[in-house]
C-alpha cells in the first residue's frame, strides 16, 4: 500500500507534496534531511498537513502528480477543508479504470 501525503512548512508558507509506500519512514527520511538537495531541507518546521492512504503506488502517484500540476495553494488547502476533492481524485485514479 501507499499514500499521498502534503506536509507545510509555517515558516516557508509553502506546500510540499509527495507519495511513498510508507509515510513514518519518509517523514523521517525529510526530518534528518537523507536527501541532501531535496525542496524539504530548506526548512526545519514541516507537519503534516494532509494524507491519502492505502492507495496502490500507482495511484498515489498519478494522485500526486495531479495535485503539483494544479499549481495552486488554494487547491492544496481545499482538499483537506472539502473531502469531496479528495474522493474525485480517487475516483478518478481508481486502479483498472480508464480516465
Amino acid at each position: 500500500m501507499a499514500e499521498v501525503y502534503i506536509l507545510h512548512s509555517k515558516s516557508l508558507n509553502r506546500y510540499y507534496i509527495g507519495s511513498c509506500r510508507s509515510l513514518g519512514i519518509r517523514l523521517e527520511q525529510h526530518k534528518n534531511k537523507v536527501f541532501p538537495n531535496s525542496f524539504t531541507t530548506k526548512a526545519n518546521d514541516w507537519e503534516v498537513f494532509y494524507n491519502l492512504s492505502d492507495l496502490t503506488l500507482s495511484q498515489a502517484r498519478n494522485i500526486e502528480s495531479h495535485i503539483k500540476k494544479m499549481k495552486s495553494k488554494t487547491f492544496v488547502a481545499n482538499i483537506k477543508k472539502y473531502p469531496e476533492i479528495a474522493q474525485r481524485l480517487l475516483d478518478q485514479y481508481q486502479e483498472g479504470s480508464s480516465r
